[in-house]
């Protein structure tokens, strides 16, 4: 599924790479950074596309701060960690946080790099200066959940916001080197710094600061800092103005004006709770409504919770300028988005409203939005939606009403949104589907908004470069259809056509993705080129490059007129994998000529970490900008290979097999190995065996990675694929576990083959959606796995009764499929040893804490060799660094107790492995299916670094 945001360019690091300032490598991305408005602990949370694992955040968002906390606090963490790590069951059976092994323990702990960002001239670096993992003392704080935000109620902002400790400059020279550090000046001892944004013509930045105060953290308030002295001050001169970082935080219009969400200075206490309830908490359903929801978590509770809710998220507007004036605009209210026009003239506001509901959470509020001058006078309202609990589950349904209300970015002051004429129902066959429209900000009287677009599928965004030209995306879940429409929205003479009509699972074919410039006013446009001599209409196109043999990265010259192309930059496909990070020739208007092109490249092979350099034309001159050290050395010479090996029914499966430094299977032997994935979806057989990622990527180890285990001398096969495959009208759950067995069977026979891992002491792990594989694997193909590790996941699917990952079907409609996939109801066939660990604070839909609970009993119940770990404090992801050391020292104890010295004979042999085989094979054609677990995360949150 294509999906347009307005793009922006935002550098951030791997966690765990090294640095050494000024030449430091930066970890930068190969992705369109794509701003997209969300209900977040942050103002305007930047999402980027990851091209692979090891690329875990680098054009990171300098504006957020907050969200779940995935960075932390110093190494030595507020609750006491036992520094031994006993292996006998009574003190493994003891209370008390303990340490992996000191090779596992000694990655994790390496020092993070900070995050950067490109000054919007692109000739300044901004770093920003992170700590390590957060001690458990940050997570124990007090929150609040309330309408499915969890809030820090004493400093008014969401709970477990990440923070920066300080903030520096790097001038970008002509030569590609970096000039000594500027420090930001001025910032208080110990102050969290949060929400870090340019001014428009990056002479000053904007940030929130927050200091402790009897151990916890002080309200925010907003600071600025001149770029050219590095001097920090905070911008309101009254002491007593503080941030509402709920939902909005602040956003710049101009130069020197700043709009801030703030806590109104006549809130009063919080509200209190009644001693005795006003009545009985009553739901009713009269009208027969057909109303269906997913396992949605943090919902309010009562109207008690309500008044909560209105007392932390209502803010006031405040308008503030440079100079020290500011003036109270609008009214207070719950305003969740402030978005300024491309002429910044006018203000998009967006605020939601009562009634609230019980079973949702506040993205399907009630919800107004409104058109504002720039200086808060109120012009027109566009919508008042309405409360949106009837959403249908099914994909690609949508809200009724307006939505995805946006400015143009190539226009002044010009609206487009698009309307659903199915209801939002995607089961209501229609013709158009959807209407795109478009409208100036006061338009005339009597003047409707003009019809851009119609379109058969469900829209997915514009990108825009003038008149001319602009990119229309729609897409179809259920066929996995994509197409790209050419428009010109200042012409109704020239037809829209089909510029790309793809299916979204053939990688193959995959043109790539438009490149898009900056413009002075600080939006973003398609990249017109321009050739010498040449009157063609020319984009960049900036792909994955997917092949049979790995991605090949590439960066093509097209014309949108002729559909010709030519391939003016490439990967290095023999040892490297360099991908296209950013357009940096982006700040002419108009057409850029190919002699004047300037792009940011990335470089990395399989020992070798990402660096970055600058490639200019027309010479193709290479200038390298980075030299980070390698981050964790002690893994430097590991071993990687992306292997291909085919499933019984013919599909072709891909993994990358990794193995410890040193390895060589001739003289050491098979290894014990640790099997860690995470199940997909596809509705054909030749896209599930296409290749995907590249087998020259550097080896990306998080805090919670399998890869951690090459340290302990463990062959890691890394995301083997498991495709679950639903072919024309049949739905893939419904052979969801014969799927899941015949992939894990191959690729547990390759390694095999292959000698480089021991048939007896291979171990099945996985996060979330992974860990209910892990348990069905366990389940229906025991004679493949000596133990395995099940973090975060759901068991029982009757728990989810309304769908789950991409499942459209309720439990009364597939009764079976939830029934037979649920390794909940097999809990009786789980025999080999199994570690569940879930965070105590799940806030992830579907995978409630209590799924691990209730599974953990019935696999108690029937005498199972089971182990359940519960982190206090923790969500879905795991943060703590007293949490995620124990994770790791109870995935070792259990490696090392029940994976490592299995050695059974019987459980090796050619006759026992195919009498298993057979025997598997018979359940798993009786039993049902399922499909990748329905997850708020980013799609980061699936790859094998978890």
């Amino acid at each position: 599924m294509i999906r347009f945001h307005r793009v922006c360019l935002r550098l951030s690091l791997s966690p765990l790479c090294q640095f050494s300032p000024p030449s430091a490598s930066l970890k930068l991305s190969t992705l369109r950074c794509a701003r997209v408005r969300r209900f977040s602990g942050n103002s305007l949370t930047t999402v980027m596309t990851s091209r692979s694992a090891s690329r875990l955040s680098f054009l990171a968002s300098v504006c957020p701060g907050g969200g779940e906390d995935g960075g932390g606090s110093s190494s030595n963490g507020s609750a006491s960690i036992s520094a031994t790590a006993a292996e006998d069951d009574e003190l493994a059976l003891g209370t008390g946080y303990r340490l992996p092994p000191p090779e596992i323990r000694d990655i994790v702990d390496a020092p993070p790099v900070p995050a950067l960002s490109f000054s919007p001239h692109r000739d300044k670096i901004l770093f920003l200066k992170r700590r390590a993992l957060p001690p458990l003392a940050d997570l124990a704080r007090p929150e609040l959940k309330l309408a499915g935000v969890r809030i820090d109620g004493y400093c008014n902002t969401r709970s477990r916001m990440s923070f920066y400790t300080g903030l520096g400059i790097h001038q970008l020279l002509p030569d590609g080197t970096l000039s000594p550090e500027k420090e930001i000046t001025g910032i208080p001892d110990g102050g969290k710094i949060n929400f870090v944004t340019w001014s428009n013509d990056g002479k000053h930045l904007a940030f929130s600061i927050r200091v402790d105060e009897d151990g916890n953290s002080s309200k925010p308030v907003v600071w600025v800092a001149d770029v050219e002295t590095g001097e920090a001050r905070p911008l309101f001169k009254s002491e007593d103005i503080y941030l509402n970082a709920i939902f909005e935080s602040f956003v710049w219009i101009g130069d020197s004006t700043l709009l801030v969400s703030t806590i109104p200075s006549s809130r009063g206490d919080p509200p209190k709770k009644p001693l005795v309830p006003p009545g009985p908490k009553t739901l009713s359903n009269e009208k027969s409504d057909v109303v269906q929801v997913r396992t949605f978590q943090d919902l309010l509770k009562d109207e008690y919770d309500a008044d909560l809710f209105d007392y932390y998220a209502t803010s006031q507007l405040v308008l503030a300028s440079l100079d020290g004036t500011a003036k109270e605009v609008g009214p207070p209210a719950v305003y969740t988005s402030l978005d300024p026009s491309t002429d910044h003239k006018y203000l998009l506001v967006s605020s939601l409203h009562r009634p609230y509901s019980f079973i949702v959470t506040c993205g399907r509020f009630p919800k107004k939005v409104e058109v504002w001058t720039a200086d808060g006078r109120f012009v027109r309202q566009l919508c008042d939606l309405p409360l949106a609990e009837d959403i249908p589950i099914a994909s690609n349904s949508v809200r009724k009403g307006m939505r995805s209300i946006n400015w143009r970015a190539d226009k002044p002051s010009t609206l487009y949104w698009a309307e659903t004429q199915d209801g939002g129902d995607a089961k209501v066959e229609v013709s158009p589907r959807d209407i795109v429209y478009m409208q100036s900000a006061e338009p005339l009287a009597g003047e409707e908004p003009e019809v851009l677009h119609k379109l058969d599928l469900r829209y997915g965004g514009i990108s825009w470069c003038d008149d001319a030209l602009a990119l229309v995306y729609e897409s179809w879940y259920k066929t996995r259809r994509t197409r790209t429409w050419v428009i010109s929205p200042g012409s109704n003479d020239v037809s829209p056509r089909i510029l790309f009509d793809r299916s979204s699972e053939d990688v193959y074919s995959d043109p790539g993705s438009t490149m898009l410039r900056r413009t002075a006013s600080g939006t973003y446009v398609i990249a017109k080129i321009k050739k010498e001599n040449d009157e063609g209409t020319y984009v960049l196109l900036n792909g994955s490059g997917a092949t049979p043999q790995g991605n090949v990265p590439f960066l093509d010259l097209f014309d949108i007129n002729t559909g010709n192309k030519e391939r003016i930059w490439e990967s290095d496909k023999e040892k490297y994998f360099e991908t296209v990070v950013a357009l940096m020739s982006d700040q002419k208007e108009g057409d850029l000529r190919m002699e004047e092109l300037k792009i940011l490249t990335s470089k990395e092979s399989k020992t070798e970490n990402t660096q970055y350099s600058l490639q200019l034309w027309p010479d193709r001159k290479v200038q390298q900008i980075t030299n980070f050290p390698h981050p964790y050395p002690q893994l430097a010479s590991l071993q990687k290979e992306m292997i291909r090996y085919q499933r019984k029914d013919g599909v072709q499966l891909t993994a990358t097999l990794y193995l410890p430094p040193g390895y060589d299977p001739s003289k050491d032997g098979p290894l014990p190995c640790l099997f860690w994935s995470y199940p997909g979806e596809f509705k054909s057989k030749d896209a599930a065996s296409q290749v995907r990622g590249s087998p020259n990527e550097f080896a990306g180890i998080g805090s919670t990675s399998a890869l951690l285990w090459l340290a302990r001398r463990f062959a890691i096969l890394s995301g083997p694929t498991i495709p679950i495959i639903g072919e024309g009208d049949e739905e893939a759950n419904d052979r969801y576990v014969e799927q899941l067995v015949a992939s894990a069977e191959a690729a547990v026979d390759e390694v095999v083959r292959r000698g480089v891992a021991h048939p007896s002491k291979i171990a099945v792990g996985g996060h979330s959606y992974g860990a209910f594989m892990t348990a069905n694997l366990l389940a229906h193909a025991p004679h493949l796995f000596s133990c395995g590790i099940a973090r975060s996941g759901a068991y029982n699917r009757t728990l989810t009764p309304f769908g789950f990952q991409n499942e459209d079907r309720t439990l009364w409609e597939a009764t079976n499929v939830y029934v037979e996939m649920s390794p909940f109801m097999s809990a009786d066939k789980i025999k080999k040893p199994i570690l569940l660990i879930h965070g105590e604070e799940d806030n992830n839909p579907g995978t409630l804490t209590m799924q691990s609970d209730r599974f953990f009993n019935a696999l108690k119940g029937h005498g199972a060799l089971c182990r359940l770990v519960i982190l206090p404090h923790e969500s879905h992801g795991y943060s703590a660094r007293e949490s995620i050391m124990h994770v790791l020292w109870e995935t070792d104890r259990w490696l090392q107790k029940y994976c490592v010295p299995n050695t059974s004979d019987a459980d090796s042999s050619p006759d026992k492995s195919k009498e298993g085989s057979d025997s598997a094979d018979k359940v798993a054609t009786a039993t049902g299916g399922g499909n990748p677990e329905f997850e708020d995360h980013s799609k980061l949150r699936r790859s094998l670094l978890w």
